[in-house]
């Protein structure tokens, strides 16, 4: 039992780190290319038509057999949900209203859709009450607000977890992570706040950078794949949040905003996410005969 825990599992920790790594660019170039190359009209229909898409397949997921089958479908449904339902409705209520972007020398730096984004801090707190006074579950960060907040009384107040289907968990995960990590990058670059260029936007950045690190050391110990899988979603989001900031602040070319002038690039990592998504596929359907 002790050999069990102290033994690290390199590959399929890779493995599900660069899967999931890799959806953030290609969701970040599937926007783009949408964008540049369909009408609005047709963009806001596709995109609704995209996160209904992806809450189908997060409830398919709950009927579906194996936990590594289940906690994909919860994944890629959240992807879709997240990008059709969220970040597009964000941005067709900005543009049907004419919330201005924020420009900088010309530039744009921030689009409207985000700069509306932290209007919905009350909603996103109003989760966070239900989580962390109603739930016993695995997330860390919670659990320890639970011992900060309740003491001696936590397994009172927060006695028994919720009904538990893994497609849903990943499909929560994914998108309460990803808001989270939007509402303090865009509290960080706010001027009236920080600033992009501010001490503590960098200090956020550094502290998630570590952050991930660890939370990829523990996720090495995760021997089932559907369980590394799902602490990926959480590790690769806390560490795209300072590669987000470097791209801010111009540290390096965000090859995914510019998808047409980085067609090989791009395809190298579409290829590559199709090779591990494959691979993973494969495995699971082996456990799943053999058991």
């Amino acid at each position: 039992m002790e050999e069990e825990k102290k033994k690290l599992y390199w590959w399929r920790t890779i493995a599900s780190f660069m899967v999931v790594l890799f959806t953030m660019p290609l969701g970040h170039a599937l926007m783009i290319v949408m964008e540049k190359t369909m009408t609005p009209e047709a963009v806001h229909y596709s995109a609704f038509a995209m996160g209904a898409v992806g809450l189908l397949m997060v409830i398919v997921g709950v009927f579906v057999k194996g936990d590594t089958r289940q906690t994909l479908w919860g994944l890629f449904g959240g992807l879709l949900f997240w990008t059709g339902w969220v970040e597009f409705l964000f941005q067709y209520y900005a543009n049907r209203w004419g919330v201005q972007p924020e420009v900088e020398n010309g530039v744009v730096v921030t689009k409207p859709e985000y700069l509306i984004m932290p209007a919905t801090f009350g909603l996103w707190m109003m989760m966070m009450t239900l989580y962390l006074f109603c739930t016993k579950n695995g997330c860390n960060f919670i659990n320890w607000w639970q011992r900060v907040l309740f003491r001696n009384r936590k397994n009172e107040i927060a006695a028994r977890p919720m009904t538990r289907h893994t497609s849903i968990v990943t499909f929560m995960e994914l998108n309460m992570m990803m808001w989270t990590c939007y509402l303090v990058l865009m509290f960080c670059y706010d001027k009236n706040f920080l600033g992009d260029h501010h001490p503590v936007t960098f200090l956020v950045g550094f502290g998630c950078l570590v952050g991930a690190i660890f939370m990829f050391r523990k996720q090495l110990r995760l021997r089932a794949w559907g369980a590394n899988i799902r602490m990926a979603v959480a590790t690769v989001i806390v560490f795209w949040t300072p590669v987000e900031i470097m791209g801010r602040i111009n540290f390096f070319d965000e090859i995914w905003v510019e998808p047409e002038k980085y067609r090989t690039p791009m395809l190298v990592i579409l290829v590559a996410f199709i090779a591990l998504l494959g691979y993973i596929l494969v495995v699971a359907r082996k456990k799943k005969s053999v058991s």
